[in-house]
């Protein structure tokens, strides 16, 4: 970084009665972590000391900062953000720990406006108990759009090194699915996710397979209509704003003959048709990662993880890889602007008279 400071990463605590704290303290039980990065938890020093007991891990030392701007380099920070009588239930979906969860999350996103930390990482949420008259989101995803999308639009796209897949629709009911698959939505999420692939992972051209909504393609209108009438469409217009998308591909051979190996990015229809496979594929190393917004937050690809919470059975590697995957993002935006700051203007030259062609059959006095 310019000021050769550390990046800072804040990292909400997720819902108190998941998994969230175990991913946390596994991922940071490296002491390198803190030479890589300076952490900042958005949480409870008090349930992060109660997790801390039933892992067999060194301890870690927390230190106790009043804000984000206070946070020490070389040490894994932790800010009060809920009472310290906030009630833990391992395994249990409760209100106090949905509060508790939006607590964390509000805070954090409040530092990333401000400047206070550089990416946002998220422990994983139980959609339903966080729900209140402050946050009515399906998700991440929607409360960060407006939050910190200062009207962008974003893109949820699950990452690992090998695959990167991206979703037209996201936490939606499967019924509402067709009438929300449009040409406008198909191209949207095209733009957003070529941008995405140049800017954040340093692809210069990328190649993106857009995938069918019905099976085998729609077997040209027999099985349904969409990709004729919606999603080819979408592809050529694509095409002619040079997008290197490609397809639709029906979504079981694709998977199955590993085509996917051949695209930077692969973009589904709906949620399940995108994440199931991906997360056959890279569950334990995949991320969550929210693009097309002027910030970058990652998360887990798994959720609260309610049946094993407090039983220490939870893999760190997913917590671990949205954290590294946090921060090579931001440092490829930063080295992308950098690049494209001021560009050369476009000159043009006259090369009209490049093209006379000689007579050889004439004397040289006859040619000039």
């Amino acid at each position: 970084m310019k000021d050769n400071r550390k990046i800072k990463v804040g990292i909400t605590q997720g819902d108190i009665n998941g998994i969230g704290y175990e991913v946390i303290l596994k991922a940071l039980d490296d002491p390198r972590f803190v030479e890589l990065c300076t952490p900042v938890i958005y949480g409870s020093a008090k349930i992060a000391a109660y997790y801390r007991k039933g892992l067999d891990i060194a301890p870690i030392n927390l230190v106790q900062v009043p804000s984000a701007d206070d946070a020490r380099d070389g040490e894994v920070n932790i800010i009060n953000v809920v009472p310290e009588d906030t009630k833990i239930e391992p395994g249990v979906a409760s209100k106090t720990a949905g509060q508790a969860a939006f607590a964390s999350l509000e805070s954090a996103v409040t530092d990333l406006r401000s400047g206070s930390i550089d990416v946002l990482v998220t422990a994983p949420i139980n959609k339903d108990t966080i729900q209140s008259e402050t946050f009515t989101f399906p998700g991440h995803t929607e409360y960060l759009e407006a939050s910190i999308g200062d009207g962008d639009k974003s893109l949820m796209v699950l990452c690992s090194e090998d695959i990167r897949v991206a979703l037209v629709t996201a936490h939606m009911p499967l019924a509402k699915v067709p009438s929300a698959i449009t040409k406008e939505a198909i191209l949207e999420k095209l733009r957003i996710f070529n941008r995405s692939l140049q800017r954040d992972f340093a692809i210069d051209c990328p190649r993106i397979a857009v995938l069918s909504l019905n099976p085998h393609a729609g077997e040209n209108g027999l099985l349904g209509t969409e990709e004729r009438d919606v999603i080819i469409p979408a592809i050529e217009e694509a095409a002619n704003e040079k997008i290197l998308a490609f397809g639709p591909y029906a979504s079981d051979g694709f998977f199955g003959s590993e085509a996917y190996e051949k695209f930077d990015g692969i973009l589904a229809m709906y949620h399940d048709q995108g994440l199931t496979p991906f997360k056959a594929l890279a569950m334990d190393q995949g991320v969550n990662y929210t693009a097309g917004l002027p910030y970058v937050r990652t998360s887990p690809d798994h959720g609260t993880g309610f049946d094993i919470a407090g039983k220490g059975m939870a893999s760190a590697e997913s917590m671990r890889s949205a954290i590294y995957m946090a921060i090579d993002i931001y440092r490829n935006r930063l080295r992308h602007d950098r690049a494209y700051r001021n560009p050369l203007r476009k000159q043009y030259f006259d090369k009209s008279k490049d093209n006379v062609v000689l007579d050889l059959t004439k004397d040289d006095s006859e040619n000039d």
